[in-house]
């Protein structure tokens, strides 16, 4: 019964904690956060795809690494695959910043831009944790298009498409 209780409490907790780190990179990366919450709207397919191929071209390596017998080789794959899960963060808070400025459209603009970013996040956790669908659909999907649009955002060249004069200018 133990685990059962330390299971759900791991979920509530991290339920509670998502949309706070959220939060805390949109607030710390603010032009990063709106550039790949403006390429998800505009290309999400090829967020996905990008992230997808990205996701393939990294998870290969890591479970390699991780599956050799020296630490530090092991070491080297985790350190690997926490700084695409830290480059994916980016693209979490755009989709969340997304999906907060849509609950903000279709709450008469009662809502503050924060408040509607923290209940973008919230939906998302939300959406995430939903039994089957939220586990084998949206975090997949929601993992790829962060993935791809951080990806885009971050290593493109200046001046290229998805580029505003606002963002020319970080």
């Amino acid at each position: 019964m133990s685990d059962v209780y330390a299971v759900f409490g791991t979920l509530l907790a991290l339920g509670i904690a998502f949309p706070g780190m959220l939060t805390a990179v949109w607030l710390l990366f603010p032009a990063i956060v709106e550039r790949t919450e403006l390429r998800i709207e505009s290309a999400p397919w090829k967020s996905f795809w990008l992230g997808l191929g990205s996701a393939i071209g990294i998870g290969v390596p890591v479970v390699v690494l991780f599956n050799l017998p020296l630490g530090g080789l092991q070491f080297l794959g985790f350190m690997i695959l926490l700084l695409a899960l830290g480059i994916s963060t980016f693209g979490a808070a755009g989709i969340a910043l997304l999906m907060g400025r849509r609950i903000h459209d279709h709450s008469d603009h009662g809502l503050s831009a924060t408040r509607s970013f923290v209940f973008g996040g919230i939906a998302l956790a939300l959406a995430a944790a939903f039994p089957i669908v939220g586990w084998f659909l949206v975090i997949p999907a929601s993992l790829f298009i962060s993935l791809g649009s951080s990806l885009f955002v971050l290593f493109r060249k200046p001046g290229t498409s998805g580029q505003t004069a606002e963002s020319a200018a970080d």
